[in-house]
């Protein structure tokens, strides 16, 4: 609920454009099935006019239905803009999954590795790599962007990005055993100076 990063950001906007628009169907559905309810107990049975199955079918169904309609055009166009594209300052890391740990490599320093903490430059689209060692784990850090298996054999890529430096939670959200609750990590991320610093092995 408060992104800091491009990706996380669609994400939050189409999670509040599918809560409205299922909240405006539920509240016209049970609208209509009140006043189907009342006019039952106020007129009898009745053979109904044309005019109301016309009217019911038209808000109960028809109208229910385009809105579902543009809620799923809504979604497909944000999950093309979340696909990761090649650019020319996209910087790639590579996430290793294991129980109990996340391992990180950095396509920019050959044989920089960090355990737990995933280091990236601020303000720059990071693609990651994420595997796994052992059994599926799921790599999210829900400020930055959306969740991504991690699975044996397989490299699923996930494009996220920090607007600001600072320290932002991730966890791995699928469960791979006993344990699995205290399989996290943390991004950090880092100005341009930092970023520099910490591929020179620097201290961050």
């Amino acid at each position: 609920m408060h992104p800091a990063g491009p990706a996380a950001e669609a994400i939050a906007a189409l999670w509040w454009v599918m809560l409205v628009g299922s909240c405006v169907i539920f509240v016209l559905v049970m609208a209509l099935l009140a006043l189907a309810l009342r006019r039952s107990n106020v007129e009898g049975r009745g053979d109904g006019s044309e005019g109301e199955r016309v009217w019911l079918v038209g808000l109960g169904l028809v109208f229910p239905l385009l809105v579902l309609l543009a809620l799923l055009a809504y979604g497909l166009v944000i999950g093309e803009r979340l696909a990761p594209r090649d650019g020319p300052e996209v910087v790639t890391v590579r996430a290793e999954g294991r129980q109990w740990e996340w391992r990180f490599s950095y396509a920019d320093a050959p044989g920089l590795v960090t355990e737990g903490v995933l280091h990236i430059p601020a303000g720059t689209p990071v693609d990651v790599e994420i595997t796994t060692v052992d059994v599926i784990h799921s790599f999210w850090a829900p400020r930055l962007a959306g969740k991504l298996d991690a699975i044996p054999g397989h490299v699923n890529v996930l494009r996220i990005e920090a607007r600001e430096p600072g320290e932002y939670a991730g966890v791995s959200a699928e469960y791979s055993g006993p344990g699995y609750l205290d399989h996290r990590f943390t991004v950090i991320a880092h100005d341009a100076d930092g970023w520099a610093g910490f591929l020179r092995g620097a201290a961050p």
